[in-house]
């Protein structure tokens, strides 16, 4: 892009941060939940003139979205999605119901205690969940009434059993709206819930969906992505939204995606590149690397 840019990366312990070793520079920041989070970001961001703020993971996306106005403030872009769309996508349920009333096609989904009070006309085996949770924790295959009869540590959803290939599809959407471009990718072999080998797959089906998807997320921005499985009886089903980078985004950029470019062009304020034309095939191939200081 001819710009010098640096990268700040922050950790509860930079000292044993891979990334805050690559990073330019790093530093100590408390735990997203923490009520001093937001205020030494802000103090950071003002002191070293950071323009750009990338969330990572799920539960830093709340308090972030919630202070994005504060940080326009003072000229910091926070690649992060409405309030009202990180309320929808941090409960799974309240998801599902969304995009079913748009349309989009979900499975069956309770909660718990709701299907337990009327289990009648489920079919088994089911897959239950946290109705927060994110890669693939807490997520069980469960073959009979019997093995949900226990309690939870937390909320918990009931779904039904979908087979089939797993994609996960990456999508852009511009400050207005509109959603630029959908590149799905095979789940080929899924390691801790993030994608280890993956190949890039066009399908008009998922570009459909990623469209209603979109527009049923109210203020959904940047680069966001979702699960599907291609059910051979019941046919695509969306089955979660991450809405931020996900694990598996750096296989649509290398296929020609330009997301990440364009989340930098909006944080300067400079016109977006196309990122629709990407390439069909491309295999993701991930292996361990060690990172030595």
């Amino acid at each position: 892009m001819g710009v010098a840019l640096e990268i700040h990366a922050c950790d509860l312990n930079p000292d044993l941060s891979a990334a805050c070793a690559l990073a330019d520079a790093s530093f100590a920041a408390p735990r997203c939940t923490d009520d001093g989070y937001i205020p030494l970001l802000r103090k950071y961001t003002r002191e070293n003139g950071i323009g750009l703020i990338v969330p990572t993971i799920d539960t830093e996306l709340q308090p972030l979205a919630d202070a994005r106005p504060d940080f326009s403030a003072q000229g910091t872009y926070v690649h992060v999605s409405s309030p009202q769309v990180i309320d929808i996508v941090r409960d799974k349920k309240r998801t599902m119901d969304v995009l079913a009333e748009a349309g989009v096609p979900v499975p069956r989904t309770a909660r718990l205690e709701d299907f337990r009070r009327d289990p009648a006309g489920w079919d088994w085996p089911l897959f239950v969940k946290p109705v927060s949770g994110s890669a693939s924790r807490g997520v069980e295959l469960v073959q009979d009434i019997k093995a949900l009869d226990r309690e939870f540590d937390e909320p918990m959803l009931v779904q039904e059993l979908l087979r089939g290939d797993e994609y996960t599809i990456n999508l852009f959407v511009d400050e207005d709206g509109v959603m630029q471009a959908a590149i799905p990718h095979l789940r080929i072999s899924i390691r801790a819930g993030e994608v280890e080998k993956g190949r890039t797959v066009r399908r008009d089906d998922f570009e459909a969906i990623a469209r209603n998807l979109a527009a049923a997320m109210p203020g959904a921005r940047g680069v966001l992505c979702f699960q599907v499985f291609d059910d051979p009886v019941l046919g695509p089903r969306v089955i979660e939204i991450n809405a931020r980078f996900g694990g598996g985004y750096p296989l649509a950029d290398q296929a020609g995606g330009h997301f990440a470019e364009n989340v930098l062009r909006q944080a300067m304020g400079e016109p977006l590149v196309n990122c629709a034309d990407w390439r069909d095939g491309v295999t993701m191939l991930r292996y361990d690397n060690a990172v030595f200081v």
